[in-house]
């Protein structure tokens, strides 16, 4: 297994010992079904943020459940093992559940981020800044998702018809 990839306990023992030594603790969520440079550029500038960034991996029946048929296209254990593979992600861990607030409140990170295209209050503000956090929106790299990539595919190849 890979050493980035953890169970929550894992991580809040990483969190525990990363603030005994001052580490600023960032992390997001998301499905992450196919890997593509929007992605690379969000990490990467959540990574910027703090020392270690950690990263919630909805799990194959939570991304079946909450996305469109047929997704997720890879299974979590590919979609983790792509994400521990970048440097600029420190760890990685799956949840099953819709609502990401219950492992925030264990981790209490310095500054949970999601992407800019969010629009009102974000459902994890609340209990990311009870515990002292922020919440930063970042900004996406624009024409370039997931849905647009499967639509893409969809088109070029009638596949899914």
């Amino acid at each position: 297994m890979n050493k980035k990839i953890l169970p929550l306990s894992g991580i809040l023992a990483r969190v525990k010992a990363a603030r005994r030594q001052g580490k600023r603790i960032v992390t997001t969520n998301g499905c992450f079904d196919i890997l593509h440079p929007g992605h690379l550029a969000y990490l990467s500038q959540a990574r910027g943020l703090g020392d270690l960034l950690i990263v919630g991996v909805n799990s194959d029946q939570s991304v079946r459940r909450n996305k469109e048929k047929g997704r997720p296209i890879n299974s979590e254990a590919t979609r983790t093992a792509m994400l521990a593979g970048l440097s600029a992600v420190d760890y990685v861990f799956v949840f099953g559940q819709k609502d990401p607030r219950p492992f925030l409140k264990r981790i209490k990170p310095d500054i949970h981020v999601k992407g800019g295209d969010y629009r009102g209050r974000i459902l994890e503000q609340d209990v990311v800044e009870q515990n002292g956090g922020k919440v930063k929106l970042l900004k996406l790299v624009p024409g370039v998702s997931t849905t647009a990539l499967i639509r893409k595919i969809v088109r070029v190849f009638g596949c899914g018809r």
